[in-house]
């Protein structure tokens, strides 16, 4: 949990990971809310991989997220990553 976005971790049967976004209308019009999922996904394509496979990762976005970049929201991502134990072994 950081106050910039949340990220929900389950494993599933598939072997392939998938992602999800999602952003309130509450954080502001369309434009903010398209930044935001971008910088998710910029960001998730940076970990992507140093990942196991097999899971579904869904992302809240929360207002902090606007005063960061996508290399910093990367950084918490692989915090995220790490806390949920679902990072590589060999990286």
């Amino acid at each position: 949990m950081h106050p910039a976005f949340v990220t929900y971790v389950v494993k599933n049967r598939y072997g392939k990971t998938r992602f999800g976004i999602t952003v309130s209308k509450k954080l502001g019009g369309a434009v903010l809310r398209n930044r935001a999922k971008r910088l998710i996904t910029a960001a998730f394509r940076d970990c992507l991989p140093s990942l196991n496979q097999g899971y579904d990762l869904v992302f809240v976005a929360r207002s902090r997220i606007f005063s960061l970049k996508s290399t910093d929201v990367a950084k918490i991502m692989a915090e995220h990553f790490e806390k949920a134990d679902i990072l590589s072994k060999n990286e």
